[in-house]
This record gives C-alpha cells, sequence and structure tokens, in this order.
C-alpha cells in the first residue's frame, strides 16, 4: 500500500449498452478490489442505454487504472474523476467514442490546470488569436465537455454507488 494516503474520485459511466453493463463492473471490480455492484439506470439522451456511477475510495493513481480498464469497451462514454491528495495533483479523464480519451491535471477547487509550457508552446504556435483560443478549447477539454453534456444532464438525480479500495 502506497504510504501517500488514500484519495477518492468518482466513475461516471454516461451510457453503456447493456450487455456491456457487466463488464464495466468486472472492470472496476478488479482495478478497486472489491465488488462493483451499480446501479444502472436508463440514459434518456441514449435510448436503450444505460447510466450509472459510483464514488471509489484507494490509493492516488487508481483513476488512471480504472480509465484504462474502462477503455477496453469504446462503445461507452464516461468519465474519472480523482481528486488531488497530499502531493498529488488531481485528474480528470473524459471519453466520448468519438474523441477518444482526455486528460487534465485538477486544483483543489476542481479547475483544470494548463502549465505555462503548454501556454507558451502554444502561443509559439498559434498563427492568430483564433487559432490560440482554439487551442485553449482542446487544453480545458471543450470538445469532451460538448460531447458529454448532454449525458451528464440526464444523469441528475440519479443514485450512487460507494466504493473503497481493498487493502
Amino acid at each position: 500500500m502506497s504510504t501517500r494516503g488514500n484519495t477518492h474520485g468518482v466513475v461516471y459511466v454516461h451510457s453503456s449498452p447493456s450487455a456491456v453493463c457487466p463488464h464495466v463492473e468486472w472492470a472496476i471490480s478488479g482495478t478497486l478490489g472489491v465488488r462493483a455492484d451499480l446501479q444502472w439506470t436508463a440514459q434518456p439522451a441514449a435510448p436503450g442505454q444505460l447510466r450509472s456511477e459510483c464514488s471509489w475510495k484507494a490509493e492516488p493513481g487508481t483513476g488512471a487504472k480504472l480509465v484504462t480498464a474502462l477503455k477496453a469497451w469504446p462503445m461507452i462514454r464516461f468519465e474519472v474523476t480523482e481528486e488531488p491528495s497530499s502531493g498529488v495533483d488531481g485528474e480528470r479523464f473524459c471519453y466520448a467514442p468519438t474523441l477518444g480519451l482526455w486528460r487534465a491535471r485538477t486544483s483543489a477547487n476542481g479547475d483544470i490546470v494548463v502549465g505555462e509550457d503548454q501556454l507558451r508552446t502554444l502561443a509559439a504556435s498559434s498563427r492568430s488569436g483564433e487559432a490560440f483560443a482554439h487551442g485553449v478549447d482542446e487544453m480545458l477539454g471543450a470538445s469532451w465537455d460538448d460531447a458529454l453534456e448532454e449525458y451528464r444532464r440526464a444523469g441528475d438525480g440519479a443514485p450512487v454507488t460507494w466504493l473503497h479500495r481493498v487493502g
């Protein structure tokens, strides 16, 4: 077990075909070492698909491990968050089938953190203000937010399952 302590986060499965839901649960279970028995509800934004979410508590770096496990099913839409912990930045991951994976560091209040080197590189390579603005949008995950927002809203008020890593 890590000496860095624990952190927590959330897995949002915004849409999944029903046949894939058990595989999603197995992926989360295998990563956390505890049975994930999620509560699935209909996803109004994608008729015939289901949605679920679970909060988790485990050691830092678990968010990335969850994403690796969930990417095995490229037809699902999901997000994983990991809160910052002692000496470790938080992270946010978004996956949409048409866009692939987006990842960013997050601050203690949940804001996306963009490094100064990233901004300098973007400023040096942008040929116009429009190109710079587009680059900033991509760093902030705007395309993923646009692709997932409809699915997020449809999950308001849905049940949440709490999971804690064994170990």
